[in-house]
């Protein structure tokens, strides 16, 4: 169990509906964040999210005798925790504050690398202070219902990505801005966006009672290609996207099943929404694939479908391609950005595009 490639609860959350409160991450997801912050013998390294102390043991361990390591989280328990397993294992010398990982740690900075093992919807204007020029910062990053593990290169007035990998983690305590809502009377389909989102969902309680309009592309995956790329490229492209998710009793009653029920991008506008989908490809002479479209309801529906269905046949032909996120702090005027999506957290503008 103890090799197993999966994430371990290591703290539960009293309340039984709610996600855990701490986990060790899954080893995979471990190891490409530590390939995205390439660190360096003689770094000095800062870790927001102490879990049971195993990343920063390995974080020692790549930056060797002469670097240093700093790990934190805002739970004494889990500190503590992470500290006895820490001196039984011989690294002694990785240091643990118990503080808001948001505040970093000033008085051993600046650092040449720093890593986020939460799931973060801003960037907090300590981190920009902490890192130094040229550094390196990997972070969760949420925006748009998605959360990707982003690499950031620190440069002059802006930080920029050169990874962008798929990856889950539990979100940060402190940071609000997410909003979620179901949208129909059962409480079977429940929206995740932006608080910079215009997004009603009291608008949209009729609208999957509406009749559909499904729109089909003709790109085909196979059974196990990943298709995530079309979520990235709505979000560097549509204001509207959103995450979606579905329960079974939903799909039973006849609502169209999206790509993934668990959480699938959507489009949300006024009244409407549209939303990814796929079905089996009739084509019994190959290995099964499967086809990918939209489904909308309400009165633009069609429209956002056929817009999310844009996206699809863009990403296509570059199914590998990331986008590039940027990261400038709040007050970074307009003249100043690069082209793409602006998003607007309270610390930091955001700027996805392919």
């Amino acid at each position: 169990m103890a090799y197993a490639n999966k994430s371990v609860t290591i703290k539960e959350n009293p309340d039984e509906d709610a996600l855990p409160l701490s986990c060790a991450s899954q080893p995979d997801v471990v190891h490409f964040m530590l390939v995205q912050l390439a660190v360096r013998d003689g770094d000095n390294i800062f870790e927001i999210g102490a879990g049971t102390g195993y990343n920063a043991a390995l974080l020692k361990h790549l930056t060797g005798k002469s670097g240093q390591v700093t790990t934190c989280d805002i739970a004494p328990d889990v500190t503590a925790y992470a500290r006895r397993t820490l001196d039984a294992n011989g690294y002694e010398e990785v240091r643990i504050v118990t503080r808001d990982g948001a505040l970093g740690a000033q008085e051993f900075s600046p650092y040449d690398r720093m890593i986020a093992t939460v799931g973060m919807w801003d960037l907090p204007g300590a981190w920009w202070d902490q890192l130094a020029i040229g550094g390196r910062l990997v972070v969760p990053l949420r925006w748009r219902g998605l959360s990707r593990a982003v690499a950031f290169q620190r440069e002059e007035g802006r930080m920029r990505s050169d990874s962008v990998k798929m990856c889950g983690f539990l979100p940060v305590i402190g940071q609000d801005g997410e909003r979620d809502d179901y949208i129909d009377d059962d409480r079977l389909v429940r929206l995740y966006w932006d608080e910079d989102q215009s997004i009603a969902p009291e608008l949209l309680r009729d609208a999957l009672t509406r009749p559909k309009s499904v729109v089909w592309t003709g790109v085909t995956v196979g059974p196990v290609e990943s298709f995530d790329g079309v979520w990235l490229r709505l979000s560097a492209t549509e204001r509207a996207t959103c995450r979606i998710t579905v329960k079974p009793e939903a799909m039973e009653a006849g609502l169209h099943r999206p790509a993934s029920p668990a959480l699938s991008p959507a489009l949300v506008e006024g009244d409407s929404i549209a939303y990814l989908t796929l079905e089996r490809a009739e084509d019994p002479e190959t290995e099964p694939r499967f086809r990918l479209g939209a489904v909308g309801y309400g009165s633009a529906g069609a429209d956002l479908a056929e817009r999310i269905c844009a996206q699809i046949r863009a990403w296509s032909p570059a199914r590998t391609a990331e986008p590039v996120v940027t990261a400038y702090p709040a007050d970074t005027p307009d003249s100043d950005l690069a082209n793409g999506a602006v998003i607007d957290r309270p610390s930091v503008r955001l700027v996805i595009c392919y």
